[in-house]
């Protein structure tokens, strides 16, 4: 999967987020619905992306988490 081809970064759109290419639906907003429960169908359903659009914003998310270890606080 090239997350290259699905996901734009603009500054004039939603204030520079990476967002899926041609909407303003940003990656983090898609991640947001997955973690709470949605399903691929229902982002298709609700807002008309793809599967592969989908796939993308988990390969940008992934790909942007290889560019530092993060650090998670405990307690």
């Amino acid at each position: 999967m090239n997350w290259q081809e699905y996901i734009t970064q603009d500054p004039t759109v939603m204030l520079g987020k990476p967002c899926i290419a041609g909407t303003r639906l940003t990656v983090d907003f898609v991640l947001e619905q997955l973690s709470n429960g949605w399903l691929v169908e229902d982002l298709r359903d609700n807002y008309g992306l793809t599967p592969e659009q989908v796939r993308a914003a988990q390969g940008f998310a992934a790909a942007w988490m290889r560019l530092d270890e993060p650090t998670i606080r405990s307690g």
